[in-house]
C-alpha cells in the first residue's frame, strides 16, 4: 500500500494548470531563439555583406551552438540531484546574461574583407553563443523534469512538443513581420535580454516546482538499460517506415 501511495501523483500534482508553467517555458524559450538568429543577421550583414559564405558560417554557428545545448543538456541530466540540476543551470544562466544586451563584440576588431569566416565565428562565439546555447537545452531539460514529475501525464512530452513548435513558428514569423520593419536594434535586443530574464526566472521555477514536490527518482540504470532495448525492439520497424518516408 505505502509503494502505490509513494507513485500516486500529489494532489498539487493532478491540477492540470501546474503544466502551464512547463509549456510556457518552452514555448517562450523557442520564440527567443529563432528571433536571435535574424536579429544577428541584421548585426553582421551590414559589416560583412550577404555573400554566400557569410551566410553558411552563420548556419554553422547556430547549428554547432545548438547541438552544444543538446549535449550539455544530456550531460546535466545525469545528474541524478535534480535540485544540484536547477542550480548549475541557473548559474550557467546567470553567467551567459554577462554578454547581454546582445551585440556584437569589438575584441577582435574588423574583419579582413578576403576570409571573415574566422572572424565571424570567434565574434558569435563571445557575443551571441552563450546565451543562445544555454537557452537552447531548454526544450530537453523541461522534458526530463517534467517526467520526473508526479503529474499522471508525466510520461507523455507531445504537448511540449506542440508549445516548442508553436514558439519556434511564431518566432520566425514575428521577426520579418513585426520587429524588424517596425523597431530599432536596439529595441530589438533590449527586449530579447529582457525576455531571456523572464526565461531565467521560468526555467528555474520549473525546476523547482518539480524537485521540491517530486517523489518519483530517476530510473536505475538497469531499468533505463532494460526500457531502452524494449524499445528498440518494438521500435525499429517503426524507425525504417519512418526512413523510407523521409
Amino acid at each position: 500500500m505505502s509503494q502505490t501511495t509513494a507513485l500516486r501523483p500529489s494532489s498539487v500534482w493532478s491540477n492540470p494548470v501546474t503544466a502551464v508553467p512547463f509549456m510556457a517555458t518552452v514555448f517562450f524559450s523557442a520564440v527567443l531563439v529563432f528571433l536571435v538568429q535574424p536579429m544577428f543577421a541584421k548585426m553582421a550583414l551590414p559589416i560583412l555583406g550577404g555573400s554566400s559564405s557569410v551566410w553558411n558560417v552563420s548556419l554553422v554557428c547556430f547549428q554547432g551552438a545548438l547541438l552544444a545545448g543538446y549535449i550539455y543538456a544530456h550531460f546535466l541530466c545525469k545528474l541524478k540531484d535534480l535540485r544540484l540540476q536547477v542550480a548549475l543551470h541557473g548559474a550557467a544562466l546567470l553567467l551567459s546574461a554577462v554578454v547581454l544586451p546582445l551585440g556584437l563584440s569589438t575584441a577582435f576588431g574588423t574583419p579582413e574583407p578576403s576570409s571573415p569566416a574566422l572572424w565571424l565565428i570567434a565574434t558569435f562565439a563571445v557575443s551571441i553563443a552563450p546565451p543562445f546555447t544555454v537557452i537552447s537545452a531548454t526544450a530537453p531539460l523541461i522534458q526530463a523534469w517534467y517526467a520526473r514529475s508526479n503529474r499522471p501525464d508525466a510520461h507523455d512530452p507531445y504537448h511540449l512538443y506542440a508549445a516548442s513548435n508553436a514558439g519556434s513558428i511564431i518566432g520566425l514569423v514575428a521577426y520579418p513581420l513585426l520587429l524588424e520593419p517596425f523597431s530599432a536594434l536596439h529595441f530589438q535586443t533590449m527586449s530579447w535580454s529582457i525576455g531571456y530574464g523572464v526565461l531565467t526566472l521560468g526555467l528555474i521555477s520549473c525546476g523547482l516546482m518539480v524537485a521540491l514536490t517530486a517523489t518519483k527518482t530517476a530510473p536505475t540504470e538497469k531499468e533505463s538499460t532494460k526500457t531502452a532495448n524494449a524499445f528498440k525492439a518494438a521500435y525499429w520497424p517503426q524507425r525504417a517506415k519512418w526512413l523510407a518516408l523521409a
